[in-house]
């Protein structure tokens, strides 16, 4: 009777009459708010972004509106909440969470990580000085917390063993010198190597995907997407007493690079989606040619331009669908911010942002490595291209718009398969001014193209100078936890949402 009922509305909605010959696109828009509840599990949507700056006395959810038949509530709003909180995770899981762990993306004299209990927004400081811009946070299938820094070619990642009694870490040195103060709770991952971490997403095999979050300028293509496949492999089992059993201290890294015409060779600026192949990032020479440059897994940045991968306009942050990974395939879907600054703005180029997804066969195959070497002009590759390894394809899930502006943070929604994405633009530049916003999109369907079938606006902030991060949902999908940074306050503030039907 529903299903019956949904027809009919639709039905009604896309009639056109040649007396009332409206725009087939903005049909489809109110299409996707007249069903917002089927479709989104809300009331209605927001018509449009909040274009006021909030007072200095707002605080909590008063720094944010959100869509008809949601609701805000404060986890945590304490003093000592880092100023700038990014990505988070929540822990020990997302069933029964008790705490979320936090990046705090200032400088390295301020706190790194800290752990929020959600029962009562309590801070706790985990590392409490060395990490420059802590950004992205994750947790791993066995049992610990990993955590990078948007540092461009600087960036590190580390490894946290047990948050919730690992207290006060400081972290020294740099690059492959990196120390803590407590090697045996918090340790430096070289074997990833270096770039500025935003999105990372850990499969169950310990497989994990990663980007560098890099603009393009002078000659530069912008962020890789690179994958490392650990020595060895999680099969499962309890958590780790011991980091020297992480799957992620030793192993290789791969970038990504399209184009797989003329056995693999059909690769350059032309080709920005489609299938590819992985390219080793081998520490040294890559090529047999003296005069070929060397790469170095420390300075993955470098290494994308001289391998020739495929680079995006920022890369931020990525998230794994989880329902390729319950069939056991990969999929994860991630942003490229762009450029939004507005035509009307001396250095504005209109270049919005996009969203996108890259699968790569099955969670199995993509911990296959199998190696050939790839000649191209007297310069040899060696690509993961042997039976057995997976192939690679980035297809764009949502085209850059005005109004989709600087996409930064992604979350899937466990349950319904939507994908919210929080924007980082620079609408406060605008005229007139708009605040930036969390979109609520569907995947892909059955029709005929990869793109999302539709979004809606579910949040808006009322701060012009803050942006929302860090989204994240509970695995019932009915709670998202989002970070509202460079707020008005001073401090961190993160809130809660709810209400999805």
């Amino acid at each position: 009777m529903k299903l019956k009922a949904l027809s009919l509305a639709i039905a009604a909605t896309l009639t056109v009459s040649t007396a009332n010959a409206a725009d087939f696109g903005q049909k489809v828009e109110q299409l996707a708010k007249t069903q917002s509840l089927p479709l989104f599990g809300i009331k209605s949507p927001l018509d449009k972004s909040s274009s006021v700056q909030a007072p200095a006395t707002a605080k909590g959810c008063g720094l944010i509106t959100v869509a008809n038949g949601l609701k805000c509530s404060v986890v945590s709003e304490k003093a000592t909440l880092g100023a700038n909180i990014d990505m988070m995770a929540l822990w020990p899981n997302d069933t029964k969470p008790t705490h979320i762990i936090a990046c705090n993306e200032q400088d390295n004299t301020k706190v790194g990580v800290q752990r929020i209990r959600l029962s009562d927004g309590f801070v706790e400081n985990i590392i409490a000085s060395g990490l420059a811009s802590c950004d992205p946070v994750e947790t791993t299938p066995w049992g610990t917390v990993i955590i990078g820094e948007e540092n461009g070619k600087d960036g590190r990642m580390f490894e946290i063993l047990n948050p919730l009694t690992t207290t006060g870490v400081t972290v020294t040195g740099a690059g492959v010198a990196t120390t803590t103060s407590a090697p045996a709770k918090v340790r430096h991952l070289p074997a990833l190597g270096q770039l500025s971490f935003e999105g990372i997403s850990v499969l169950p095999n310990g497989v994990t995907l990663y980007q560098d979050e890099n603009r393009p300028g002078k000659g530069n293509g912008g962020g890789g997407y690179f994958k490392f496949i650990p020595t060895k492999l999680w099969a499962g089992g309890g958590p780790i007493t011991n980091l020297n059993n992480s799957p992620l201290a030793s192993g290789r890294v791969f970038g990504l690079r399209l184009g797989r015409n003329s056995d693999n060779t059909d690769f350059g600026l032309g080709n920005h989606a489609g299938r590819g192949v992985w390219v080793e990032v081998t520490d040294g020479k890559f090529g047999a040619s003296s005069t070929t440059p060397s790469v170095d897994r420390n300075n993955l940045r470098d290494a994308a331009h001289a391998l020739l991968l495929t680079t995006g306009y920022r890369p931020e942050d990525q998230d794994i669908d989880p329902a390729a990974r319950k069939s056991g395939k990969v999929r994860i879907c991630g942003t490229n911010t762009g450029q939004d600054a507005p035509a009307t703005d001396s250095n504005g180029d209109n270049n919005f942002g996009t969203a996108f997804c890259i699968t790569d066969g099955t969670i199995a195959g993509s911990g296959v490595i199998k190696t050939a070497t790839q000649t191209v002009d007297g310069v040899n590759y060696i690509v993961n291209t042997g039976a057995g390894t997976t192939i690679p394809e980035y297809q764009t899930l949502v085209e850059n718009f005005l109004d989709f502006g600087m996409p930064d943070n992604v979350a899937f929604q466990p349950g319904t398969g939507n994908i919210l994405i929080q924007e980082d633009g620079d609408g406060a530049s605008y005229t007139p001014k708009r605040n930036n916003d969390i979109w609520d999109c569907l995947d892909d369907g059955a029709d005929k193209d990869h793109l999302a079938d539709a979004c809606v606006k579910v949040a808006t902030l009322n701060d012009l100078n803050a942006e929302t991060t860090g989204g994240l949902f509970d695995a019932t999908g009915k709670q998202y936890y989002v970070s509202i940074q460079h707020n008005i306050t001073g401090h961190g503030v993160i809130v809660k949402i709810t209400g999805w039907q």
